[in-house]
């Protein structure tokens, strides 16, 4: 159980090694509430964007400046015009891996790189299949029913018994970490050495996670090359949103073929060429500066375990107290858990769910707003439509809080929930 003051305590060191990348550091004092946390997050955020660019000034679009070489704290970037052609020198957002050779092409958000990526298959797998679990990401699935028509949407059910099996064509598992923690321990347990490639989408695991570790250990067992797809903007950027960033790193084995290196080589090339004509490099003043250092990964360990312990708590509490109301509470990632009405939610439904939620517990003086992401240092409500089922609910992103507050929210969540279940659902 974290205490108040070893809560603000901690916040003071995350605030701190963002103020220490200024140029000319401020002199900010212990922040005494959770609102002085965020908005001193956010202003220095936007104060350090700012500097970016009041540095860097020659370091334009169009590469005219010789001299200019853009850098982001750690991050160094040399590039041309439009930066299709954008090299990175920095620290991994992933702990080092051993024995694989790896390639990382960043993007202008996480769905750029995915979408570079799957786009990018068209050339090298003219006809095949992607697999996908119940629970992954709306966009993902959209993105691939309307765009890459050479990769056929198969829609896996548990149990997975053989779903991994041969087939005529070359198959693509995605792997996507919002799934259930049921979906994604079952593809764990299953045989996948028939896969040709494994997507996996780490945005909801942070960085170092060991969910990404056994994901890895798995695929290397199996024999899958592997492509982790990312959006940064989230829980690599102290809860701060710093900019919208995303990657794609290219994984191989050393105990894979010759075709199956030569793939991931191709892959690799063909996304960088998507990621070209797309449009989608990454913007260098979107890398956190303050992010690389053995003390930026103590913070950020300790942020991620608090939410988790909170969404523990959020869990067992809505089980207890919503049974008949909870949609998912039990996520792989564990940051979020999703709400239902007593009748179905269309989107405009549970969108005002969300924003009524968040208006009346906000007035009351609670850290919770109605947006449209998680990670952050306040609770974030918004709607949420599971692709799989075609259904919506309401998600509670769950914050890093100090133990005792959180609790005291979550009670709220539940009550507020309870009580206004007349004025839930339909449309």
């Amino acid at each position: 159980m974290e205490t108040i003051k070893a809560y603000l305590e901690r916040k003071h060191r995350e605030i701190g090694l963002m103020n220490d990348c200024l140029r000319s550091p401020r002199q900010l004092p212990c922040p005494r509430s959770v609102d002085e946390v965020i908005k001193a997050k956010f202003q220095l955020a936007a104060a350090l964007r700012a500097e970016h660019e009041l540095q860097d000034w020659n370091a334009t679009e169009t590469a005219w400046a010789a001299t200019a070489r853009p850098a982001s704290g750690p991050f160094v970037f040399s590039y041309d015009y439009q930066r299709a052609d954008l090299s990175v020198s920095g620290p991994p957002f992933y702990e080092p891996g051993r024995g694989r050779t790896s390639d990382t092409i960043y993007t202008a958000s996480g769905m750029a790189a995915i979408s570079a990526l799957l786009l990018a298959s068209a050339p090298i797998l003219a006809k095949g299949d992607i697999l996908v679990l119940p629970g992954s990401y709306g966009e993902t699935l959209e993105l691939i029913e309307r765009f890459v028509p050479n990769l056929r949407l198969v829609a896996l059910g548990l149990p997975l018994s053989d779903a991994f099996g041969p087939a005529g064509v070359p198959r693509i598992l995605l792997l996507d970490s919002c799934v259930s923690a049921a979906a994604f321990e079952a593809v764990l347990r299953c045989d996948g050495s028939a896969l040709d490639l494994l997507v996996f989408d780490t945005t909801c695991l942070a960085g170092r996670s060991g969910r990404i570790r056994r994901v890895l250990g798995w695929a290397r067992r199996c024999g899958i090359p592997v492509v982790m797809v990312r959006s940064h903007n989230k829980l690599d950027s102290l809860g701060a949103e710093y900019g919208r960033l995303g990657s794609a790193v290219f994984v191989s084995w050393s105990k894979e073929g010759a075709e199956a290196r030569s793939m991931v080589e191709r892959l690799a090339a063909e996304t960088r060429n998507a990621v070209r004509l797309l449009g989608g490099a990454a913007l260098p003043a979107h890398f956190p500066p303050y992010m690389g250092g053995e003390p930026y990964w103590v913070l950020t360990k300790a942020r991620v375990a608090a939410i988790l312990r909170n969404g523990r708590h959020a869990a067992r509490l809505f089980a207890r107290e919503l049974a008949s109301l909870s949609a998912e509470l039990h996520f792989s990632h564990g940051l979020y858990v999703t709400l239902r009405g007593p009748r179905p939610f269309d989107e405009a439904g549970a969108r005002q769910a969300a924003e009524a939620m968040s208006g009346d517990l906000g007035r009351e003086g609670y850290p919770i707003r109605h947006a449209g992401s998680f990670g952050f240092d306040f609770a974030a409500t918004e709607w949420f439509h599971d692709a799989t089922t075609d259904q919506y609910s309401v998600r509670v992103a769950v914050p890093d809080l100090p133990t005792e507050l959180w609790n005291d929210l979550a009670a709220a969540i539940a009550g507020w929930w309870r009580s206004n279940q007349l004025k839930l659902g339909g449309g």
